[in-house]
């Protein structure tokens, strides 16, 4: 495939990633599609850092646009600047994939802990994180019936913790692989140029 041509998909791909890995982290601050929770602070550590929106999201978006941008400008030009511009798609495709390595870390860690939610333990209701406490020696992510029992509210938090970090796991390992083939990608077009038309 040639170097232009594989531009303009990588570009797309990763606008559209970028876009559902926001959708995704501003989900996690509303579990059970309430404003409450986030406006108290009752939220995950890791939901209110918004790895999904800066990492997976904005740096992402960044990158990803400057790249379509470059298959396309130069798909339709034979002069504009090719090695500059693909020199510049190398850079922030390394922002990128740092981007998306950060949201990966950040919501691995977010899954592994569990969510802030409030529970019973002995006696006492508190708001803590039940599954990176006591419960670690049973592994919740495999024991569907915690989800429901531990955590008396925000409602189903569990579920929803699970599901869209898992997302934003998904999300960014995907970018993280269309970031490293426009590394690859962008050397080739700074080699070789885009070989439109050959």
């Amino acid at each position: 495939m040639c170097v232009g041509k594989c531009t303009r998909i990588l570009g797309p791909c990763l606008i559209a990633l970028g876009v559902l890995s926001i959708a995704a982290n501003v989900l996690l601050l509303f579990p059970s599609w309430t404003w409450s929770y986030v406006k108290e602070g009752l939220i995950t550590k890791q939901a209110m850092q918004v790895p999904g929106v800066w990492g997976g999201g904005i740096i992402v978006l960044l990158a990803a646009t400057q790249i379509t941008a470059v298959g396309w400008r130069c798909g339709r030009s034979s002069d504009c600047g090719t090695c500059r511009n693909m020199f510049l798609s190398i850079v922030l495709s390394g922002v990128a994939l740092l981007g998306s390595t950060a949201s990966f870390i950040l919501s691995g860690v977010g899954l592994t802990n569990g969510p802030l939610c409030l529970y019973n333990q002995t006696e006492v209701l508190q708001w803590d994180y039940p599954f990176s406490l006591s419960l670690r020696a049973q592994n919740y992510l495999y024991d569907p019936s915690l989800w429901n029992s531990v955590c008396i509210e925000p409602p189903n938090v569990v579920a929803w913790n699970i599901y869209l970090f898992s997302v934003l796991l998904v999300i960014s390992v995907v970018e993280m692989v269309l970031a490293s083939l426009q590394v690859i990608n962008g050397f080739f077009g700074c080699l070789c140029g885009l070989c439109e038309g050959k």
